[in-house]
């Protein structure tokens, strides 16, 4: 990823924080096909330096993965377009162009295919833990009959990726002057980017 040095995170933990927030990754593969791409929600745990994530049996990625290849993940957090008509100076100078303000990470690794009930079990147990914790109920699996759980558990494979390198992109007007930064958190707070507003503030 080109990475601009006014643009990179230098933080761990502000990685962290995106791919927590935005945990729906992308997972980039290369097999004889070519490279393929798969959309999932990934669980991070930082001590380990692991992803996981599960995939569907049908899904061929599991079988064209072999162990220990090179992965790439890819989580992108708030983004959104950027109008020149936002910046005071713009009107001062008629020097700024549009432009697209967002984070991301990409997250390099080496991937382990576990295909064992164990693992997945305990995987799903922890994902829905995590994002049904807002719910006024939480789902829990254990609110189905234990047979029909064990049978969508036969139905997936777990992955692990071992996390080798990460870096992050931060894209929020740092390159700007301050009044133009922060007139655009503004419009940007206005039309309903609140996260993506806060980080131009903190930038």
């Amino acid at each position: 990823m080109y990475i601009p040095e006014h643009f990179r995170m230098k933080q761990q933990d502000a990685m962290y924080k995106i791919i927590r927030s935005h945990p729906l990754g992308v997972l980039v593969t290369l097999n004889e096909q070519g490279i393929d791409a798969n959309h999932l929600p990934f669980e991070l745990d930082a001590d380990r330096m692991r992803l996981t994530a599960h995939v569907a049996r049908a899904n061929p990625v599991w079988e064209q993965c072999s162990d220990q290849m090179p992965v790439l993940v890819v989580f992108r957090g708030d983004a959104s377009y950027v109008s020149p008509n936002w910046y005071p100076s713009k009107h001062a100078f008629h020097r700024q162009v549009p432009t697209w303000n967002y984070e991301a990470v990409h997250v390099h690794g080496r991937i382990t295919i576990q295909d064992h009930e164990n693992f997945v079990r305990g995987l799903v147990a922890r994902l829905t833990r995590t994002h049904e914790a807002s719910e006024p109920k939480p789902w829990r699996m254990t609110d189905s009959a234990p047979d029909y759980i064990d049978r969508m558990l036969k139905a997936i494979v777990g992955i692990e990726i071992a996390i080798e390198r990460m870096e992050g992109k931060a894209k929020l007007s740092q390159n700007r002057e301050d009044r133009d930064r922060l007139q655009a958190a503004e419009m940007l707070e206005s039309k309903g980017h609140a996260g993506l507003a806060e980080a131009m503030r903190q930038a």
